[in-house]
C-alpha cells in the first residue's frame, strides 16, 4: 500500500510532531494477494456468525453479554481492573459496593449503546465522534482533565514523560480538525472501492494517529470499529467486538499502531492483525452462540420436569438470566412480582438445586448474589 501517511515536523518547543497528509491518499493500490485471502476468509467467517446469530431465541438478551464483555476487554486495555462479571453484578449492587473502577465498563456500555441509537439519525460524523466521546467520557473516572466531547486545544503525546522523550507525538490542535474532516470524508467515500474490514481497520488506526482528545482516545477509536461495522451491516445484530482480542495481544497491538504511521509506514502488518483479529473473534462469537443453544436446551428441559405452573415462573427466570447472569433476591422478587423475600429465596434454591445457579461467595450469609455460572464462563473463557 501507500508508504507513509505523514511526516515528523519540528515544533517551536523543541519536539517533533505528526502532520498527517490528505487522507487517504490519491490513490489507492490493491490489497496484496495474502491480504485478500486473510480478507476472504474473515468474510467467510462473519457470514457463518451472522447466520448462526439469527438461530439465538432472545437476540438482544445475548447481545448485552457480548456488549458487556467488549466493554470489559476495553476498559482493561487501558488499565481498568474491573471484570465483565464486576459490571454484571453492578445492576444488583448498590453504588458503595461497586468494584473499584468497574464504572468504566458501564461507561463504555453507555457510549455503545448510546452510538448504536444515535446512527438512527445521524450520519458517522466528526460531530458523532464528539457525542459518542461525550458518553463514554461524562462524570467518568480519568486519567487527566478528559472535556468531554471537546477537540484538545493542548499537544498530548503517546510513552516518555513529555514531548521530546514519547515515542509518538500526535498532529498539534491546529491540525485535527482537517485530518478528521478527511477521515469523516473517507469513510463515506464509495468510489474507493476498498472492502468494509479494511476501511474498518484504517478508521482505527487513522483515528488513533490523529489522537483529537486529552483522554479516552483509546476506547474511542475501539468504540468507532464496532458501529461502522454493524452500521455497514456486515451482521445483523452488532456481535464483532475486537477488543478482546487487541487486549489479549496488547504489546503487538500497540506495536502495528506505532508502525501504521512511522516512516515507512507498515499498513500491511497492521491490516494483517487486524484481519487476525476479525478471523479470532468470529471464531470465538461462533463457538459461544453454538454453546449458548446447547446450555439453553439443556437447562430449559430441566424445567420442563417441573409442574406446570413452576415452570412457566422458573422459564421467564430462566430467559432474564441470559440477560442478567448474576442475581440477588430482591431481583428474582422482580421478575417473579413475588411479595415475599422468603419465595424468591425458594426459587433460588430450587436453581441451585437444579445446578443452574450457584452462590457467589460461599461464605456469605447476608447480600448473597448467585450467578449462571455454565452461561457465564462461555463469556470469560472465550
Amino acid at each position: 500500500m501507500w508508504q507513509r501517511i505523514g511526516h515528523l515536523v519540528q515544533q517551536p518547543n523543541g519536539f517533533k510532531a505528526f502532520i498527517p497528509l490528505p487522507f487517504p491518499p490519491a490513490s489507492l493500490p490493491p490489497l496484496p494477494s495474502h491480504l485478500e485471502i486473510k480478507h476472504g476468509q474473515a468474510m467467510h467467517l462473519i457470514g457463518k456468525l451472522d447466520g448462526i446469530s439469527q438461530l439465538l431465541p432472545d437476540k438482544n438478551f445475548f447481545l448485552f453479554m457480548f456488549v458487556r464483555k467488549e466493554a470489559a476487554s476495553s476498559t482493561q486495555i487501558e488499565g481498568t481492573q474491573a471484570t465483565m462479571a464486576d459490571a454484571i453484578e453492578a445492576k444488583i449492587l448498590p453504588k458503595s459496593a461497586h468494584a473499584p473502577d468497574v464504572d468504566d465498563i458501564l461507561h463504555y456500555i453507555r457510549a455503545l449503546n448510546y452510538g448504536i441509537q444515535r446512527f438512527k439519525t445521524l450520519p458517522f460524523s466528526v460531530r458523532f465522534i464528539r457525542e459518542l466521546h461525550e458518553q463514554l467520557m461524562k462524570n467518568a473516572r480519568s486519567t487527566q482533565h478528559p472535556f468531554p466531547g471537546e477537540f484538545r486545544y493542548t499537544k498530548n503525546w503517546i510513552g516518555g514523560t513529555n514531548p521530546s522523550n514519547a515515542s509518538f507525538v500526535p498532529p498539534p490542535p491546529a491540525e485535527v480538525s482537517r485530518s478528521l474532516g478527511d477521515l469523516e470524508k473517507f469513510i463515506h467515500a464509495k468510489e474507493d472501492g476498498l472492502p468494509t474490514l479494511i476501511k474498518a481497520a484504517l478508521l482505527h488506526a487513522q483515528f488513533e494517529t490523529i489522537h483529537p482528545f486529552t483522554d479516552g482516545n483509546g476506547r474511542t477509536g475501539r468504540l468507532l470499529v464496532t458501529l461502522f461495522l454493524w452500521k455497514e451491516k456486515l451482521l445483523e445484530l452488532p456481535l464483532l467486538y475486537l477488543s478482546d482480542f487487541f487486549k489479549k495481544h496488547q504489546t503487538l497491538y500497540y506495536e502495528r499502531l506505532q508502525g501504521y504511521h512511522s516512516d515507512p509506514a507498515q499498513i500491511e502488518l497492521w491490516l494483517d492483525f487486524f484481519l487476525e483479529g476479525v478471523i479470532a473473534t468470529s471464531h470465538s462469537a461462533i463457538q459461544i452462540a453454538s454453546k449458548i443453544v446447547s446450555i439453553r436446551e439443556k437447562d430449559m428441559a430441566k424445567l420442563h420436569k417441573l409442574g406446570k405452573t413452576s415452570a412457566s415462573t422458573a422459564v421467564d427466570i430462566l430467559r432474564n438470566l441470559f440477560k442478567q447472569p448474576i442475581v440477588d433476591v430482591s431481583l428474582i422478587q422482580e421478575w417473579t412480582n413475588m411479595k415475599t423475600r422468603a419465595g424468591a429465596q425458594k426459587v433460588i434454591d430450587r436453581f441451585i438445586d437444579m445446578g443452574i445457579l450457584i452462590q457467589r461467595d460461599p461464605d456469605k450469609t447476608y447480600g448473597r448474589t448467585y450467578e449462571y455460572r455454565s452461561y457465564l464462563q462461555l463469556f470469560e473463557k472465550a
